[in-house]
């Protein structure tokens, strides 16, 4: 089946959550260790980190959850254009020129602009306007982030030609089952991938991000911390990650734009604080885990059970959720009832994806 139009199903004018993912080339491990040339390219994966780190503060695009491997990195990204309209046209002049600066310093870090470069965009109403409709575009974020880590990359290999592969894979999440399955899927990449046996020591996670926060935020007495085999990955921040927990029944409506400019907004994304989603990532690692047998508990995980997310359906969901869903992810009676933005078609859900989730009592779901 060919790969459905982008534009069919992402729209950078409404809030959505879309799983991202970009592959290298011929699938070469260009950013780990290639057993072609015998190099480590580890380092690619810390510039991977640190344009998230700068997209997440300007874009009006919540980054939830990330993995970066050797050859291919998974994003789950929630557009915000309603976050977008709360800002004035200088703002979105100032942030389009932090992401795409006229004039760099002699470490290649924008420099403020100046009011001729603000001008230059904020006084032409038509710029202005697409614009500010790209800072709220995945395809943008995804389209800026591969073309600069490509360039570089080249430019270091003394290459040309392509670095990733031509086109992203972006999958809309449609409800709040499917982005936590897809949430831990994407953080549990490294153990899935025999690259780490814990969550803190998978590296270039959001998961061993969060981890670390909390550690430090907790800071246990009696209990000595398990640290990073890489020793530069311990005490990172997640300040430019999305918050984990919605907290619907206490955080005030409206868009909750980020209180201190390193992330977009402060709203978060799932029914639980970020201590019970570690738990389940922990929890569903070690059912994944090759050679632990026997350690599944006698009872569901509270939030497993919240979910209505049997086990045999839950770690299937997070072992194969690429391939479980392949256009849109969601319950099928969700995908069901969306259809193209373009093309007005309903998408393809795979049989296997039906017959998995026609056993789990999903729909009466808390």
């Amino acid at each position: 089946m060919s790969r459905s139009n982008r534009g069919d199903k992402i729209d950078p004018r409404t809030v959505q959550i879309i799983h991202a993912i970009s592959r290298t080339t011929r699938a070469c491990w260009l950013l780990g260790d290639d057993p072609v040339s015998g190099k480590n390219y580890d380092h690619r994966k810390d510039w991977i980190e640190d344009i998230l780190e700068r997209f997440a503060a300007h874009f009006a695009i919540d980054l939830l959850a990330y993995s970066i491997l050797s050859n291919h990195h998974h994003q789950m990204l929630r557009s915000r254009p309603d976050i977008v309209q709360t800002w004035d046209d200088t703002e979105v002049a100032r942030r389009w020129l932090a992401i795409c600066p006229i004039r760099k310093d002699k470490d290649g870090n924008p420099l403020a602009p100046t009011d001729a470069e603000l001008d230059g965009i904020r006084n032409c109403p038509v710029k202005c306007e697409e614009i500010r409709l790209r800072l709220s575009d995945v395809s943008w974020w995804m389209r800026l982030l591969n073309q600069r880590i490509a360039q570089k990359a080249n430019k270091e290999d003394g290459a040309s030609g392509s670095f990733f592969e031509g086109r992203f894979k972006g999958i809309p999440i449609l409800d709040e089952q499917t982005v936590l399955a897809c949430a831990v899927y994407v953080d549990l990449n490294w153990i899935r991938a025999c690259m780490a046996e814990t969550i803190e020591m998978s590296d270039y996670t959001s998961a061993q991000r969060r981890a670390h926060a909390l550690e430090s935020e907790s800071q246990p007495a009696k209990r000595k911390p398990v640290k990073s085999a890489n020793p530069r990955r311990n005490g990172l921040s997640d300040c430019f990650l999305s918050p984990v927990n919605l907290c619907e029944n206490s955080a005030s409506p409206g868009p909750q734009p980020s209180s201190h400019g390193t992330r977009c907004s402060d709203k978060g994304f799932l029914s639980m604080g970020a201590d019970e989603y570690l738990e389940l990532l922990d929890w569903s690692a070690r059912q994944l885990a090759k050679g632990k047998p026997g350690r599944t508990p006698n009872d569901l995980p509270p939030i497993l059970t919240r979910l209505g997310l049997p086990v045999t359906v839950w770690l299937e969901l997070v072992a194969n959720f690429d391939n479980l869903f392949t256009t849109m992810a969601g319950l099928p009676e969700s995908i069901d009832q969306q259809r193209g933005l373009m093309t007005n078609r309903r998408f393809h859900v795979p049989k296997a994806t039906r017959e998995l989730l026609a056993v789990a009592p999903l729909a009466t779901a808390a």
